[in-house]
């Protein structure tokens, strides 16, 4: 029988998200792809390091002790990459001795993997190439750029810490446009007036509802042996506070998911939460918020909304700290 998708959380790597390919995108971009080619030949046997979304794909990788058959995963992650087979060998070498139960790629020369999302059943796409996630999210794909260092990950528990904006993640960008048109006080009456309709889903709600099913997968672990700890923890962090919060909690329940931990900060800087959450990733679709996370916690940015539009006028401000634009040659 096929290998079927359909009911596993399935995840797209770059290996520029999932491995520190700097010094191999120096050769690509100062040299050329010849050179690229012949340095990843030379280097096939040298592990490459850790990259900013490793990390979180290896614990949620972790997660598949939860599925009744070692052959039936909960979860799927496959390589996306814009290597040819060849120069794709070091990164396939590379996840085998991390040991990460990673088995499937797509690998194709110079062209970005992800049309083929739909057809994987993907409900993330992480990359460090910003091209290809604007091209991605301007399809209606859920993609996110990696941003900053990877996190150092000593850590002897196998917590799971997820962390997620709201506006343009979560949820669409309709308040935050809103936002940009009245103020302050316009987006506070707007959301009062409209706190028990839902917002219209975002471009990550899919893979927060199927972060949900592993909860419930360790919910029912946990029934079972009371002694099993659970793993999996999921934060809202958003700029929002009160009376606007109650508009978001709203939607988390409309559209059926949840979350453990709010944090509705009115304009605190979130890093200052980040570092002490300590998330293994934080989603946000504010440059100028991530930014700050970046220098401690694994950031994504997910440029979804008419804030991320190319645009030759000045950006308006945003609700903390702004946006900056942000680039990225990297090779994935």
């Amino acid at each position: 029988m096929p290998y079927d998708l359909e009911e596993r959380l399935v995840i797209g790597i770059a290996s520029s998200a999932l491995f520190d390919l700097a010094e191999a995108d120096v050769v690509f971009r100062d040299q050329g792809e010849e050179a690229y080619r012949a340095y990843q030949e030379a280097h096939l046997d040298d592990t490459l390091g850790k990259g900013v979304a490793f990390s979180f794909i290896r614990r949620l990788l972790s997660l598949n002790d939860l599925s009744t058959a070692d052959d039936d995963p909960l979860v799927e992650v496959i390589v996306l990459s814009r290597n040819d087979p060849d120069t794709g060998l070091r990164v396939m070498r590379s996840i085998q001795e991390y040991g990460l139960p990673i088995t499937r790629a797509i690998f194709m020369q110079g062209r970005s993997p992800y049309r083929f999302m739909p057809a994987l059943n993907m409900s993330l796409f992480l990359s460090a190439n910003e091209t290809d996630v604007r091209e991605a999210v301007a399809l209606g794909l859920p993609a996110g750029h990696v941003l900053g260092q990877a996190a150092i990950d000593e850590d002897d528990d196998a917590d799971l810490r997820i962390a997620f904006d709201f506006d343009g993640v979560l949820a669409d960008d309709s308040s935050e446009q809103v936002y940009q048109t009245d103020g302050i006080e316009g987006f506070r009456s707007h959301e009062t007036m409209n706190a028990a309709t839902p917002h219209d889903p975002g471009p990550l709600r899919d893979f927060l509802a199927n972060i949900n099913r592993l909860q419930q997968r360790e919910e029912e672990q946990r029934g079972k042996d009371p002694d099993y700890k659970i793993r999996v923890h999921v934060a809202l962090v958003t700029a929002r506070n009160a009376p606007a919060h109650e508009r978001a909690v709203r939607s988390l329940k409309g559209w059926g998911v949840t979350v453990n931990d709010a944090f509705f900060l009115g304009g605190i800087e979130k890093s200052a939460i980040t570092s002490v959450l300590r998330p293994h990733i934080f989603f946000d679709d504010q440059v100028g918020h991530l930014t700050g996370t970046s220098h401690s916690t694994p950031s994504v940015h997910v440029p979804f909304g008419k804030m991320n539009e190319p645009s030759d006028e000045p950006c308006a401000p945003a609700r903390a700290s702004g946006r900056n634009p942000v680039t990225s040659r990297k090779r994935p």
